[in-house]
Order: structure tokens, then sequence, then C-alpha cells
């Protein structure tokens, strides 16, 4: 199993196998904290090989920037079978689209793709203040 792909989006859509991402991001601007960010998408894009067929669960964390959960744990599982043996690998995606997702404070948060006791990937987000003189070249500065 590889993880191809894992990004934090404006939106996504798994439309039968294909993966559509508006808007990718890594980094959220606030004028004030809490804020609460109204919505977005988390996805993963694994490639799995036929010695993968079978049933994989998956647990994706968001932690603050002390390592502390700071959204309740999703729980993914993933159902791999291949049509015949002339498919050498197949994709799956996770979409996880969240709604009203409260960040307490600036800071790297960080979101962790895990199966079993495995981290497969740690996506980190930077939140941080608004500033104003960074705005002319956007929220990555």
């Amino acid at each position: 199993m590889t993880v191809q792909l894992a990004t934090l989006c404006d939106s996504a859509a798994d439309y039968s196998g294909k993966l559509c991402i508006l808007g990718a991001f890594d980094t959220l601007c606030s004028r004030e904290f809490p804020v609460v960010h109204p919505a977005c998408s988390l996805v993963v894009r694994l490639i799995f090989e036929a010695n993968d067929a079978g049933n994989h669960p998956f647990l994706i964390r968001c932690v603050d920037p002390s390592g502390k959960e700071c959204l309740p744990p999703f729980e993914q599982t993933v159902e791999v079978s291949f049509p015949s043996n002339f498919v050498p690998f197949v994709t799956r995606n996770i979409v996880l689209n969240l709604q009203r997702v409260r960040i307490e404070r600036a800071g790297v948060y960080r979101w962790l793709i895990q199966r079993g006791d495995l981290t497969l990937m740690s996506l980190p987000l930077r939140v941080t203040l608004f500033d104003e003189s960074r705005s002319a070249t956007g929220p990555a500065g």
C-alpha cells in the first residue's frame, strides 16, 4: 500500500474512483482566536497492489500544536479487491468533508493518517494570525 496523495482542500469528491479536489491548502489565517473554519475536506488517495487485498482500517486524527487530539478521530475501513489477475493495482480514496472545525489557537496542527500502530502520513496545517503586510503575497506569505 502506498499513500499517493494527502491534502486539505476547500472541497473534494470521489466520483466512482476519480478524485476531484478544489483549492488545496496548508495554511489558514485568522484575525482572532478561537476561530471556526466553515468547511473543508481532508483527502487521502491510496494505491494497493494484489498482495494488499482485503479490508484496511484507518484512523485519521487531528492534533493541536501540543500534540493533544483536538477533534474526534475518524475511522474509515477501505475494502480492496481485484477484478482480475490482469489488474496490477487499484486506488481508493478517503474523503472527509469537515464542517465548522473549531481552532483554538495559532500554531502547527497535524492530521495523522494511521493504520494500526503505524502513522502513514503526518499532514501539517499552519494556523496563523492574519498579517495585513503579507496579504499581497497570499496566506503562505
